[in-house]
């Protein structure tokens, strides 16, 4: 088993391997962070928050999450940094420790990715709704490459998008079936419009 130590940034929020998620970065210890991944050309990991916030005193976070890389960086007109950043393999945290600057900081262990698995017809109509809802979005998401035609893509973009809580977004990063995803988002999406 491989261990890497990464710095943590707790949101209430779910990032999945292959999707985008633009960030708004003010506080000290993120802007620290930041620009130490950038300097060293690493990743660090995003987990939701179990209990507490995003600001002030570090949070109790889930194990599970997912390590991004940052993509994109820019100095906005509000004087915030933004940025980009892109999933890349989810892990799980083994040990954590609070830094002096409340900034979270994990041993964890990198999780294999799902295998692409091509998408059964079936679930072709998730596949044209997640194709309508992508056409609507701005960045991150408008310059995506589009793997519509693969079942982890598809049903991790979907699960990303769709309005569910965050403990059900959370529960379908857990989920390792890109197939069994898809029928999980096609339970909830029934249930939404009355059909089940």
């Amino acid at each position: 088993m491989h261990r890497h130590t990464i710095p943590i940034f707790p949101l209430h929020s779910v990032l999945f391997p292959g999707g985008p998620l633009a960030l708004r970065i003010f506080e000290a210890r993120y802007l620290d962070m930041v620009s130490r991944c950038l300097r060293e050309e690493s990743g660090f990991g995003v987990a939701l928050i179990r209990e507490g916030h995003e600001v002030g005193q570090a949070a109790e976070v889930y194990e599970v999450g997912t390590l991004g890389r940052i993509s994109y960086w820019e100095q906005r007109k509000d004087g915030l940094l933004g940025i980009t950043l892109k999933g890349e393999r989810r892990f799980r945290i083994l040990d954590s420790e609070v830094a002096e600057n409340q900034l979270l900081v994990a041993e964890v262990e990198l999780l294999p990715n799902p295998p692409a698995v091509p998408l059964p017809e079936k679930y072709q109509h998730l596949a044209g709704l997640l194709g309508r809802m992508l056409t609507e979005l701005d960045q991150p998401y408008s310059s995506l490459v589009r793997e519509l035609d693969n079942a982890e893509w598809v049903g991790a973009r979907l699960a990303e998008l769709l309005p569910l809580e965050l403990v059900q977004k959370q529960r379908l990063l857990l989920e390792e079936d890109p197939l069994r995803r898809l029928e999980r988002l096609e339970d909830h999406l029934a249930g939404q419009l009355g059909l089940r």
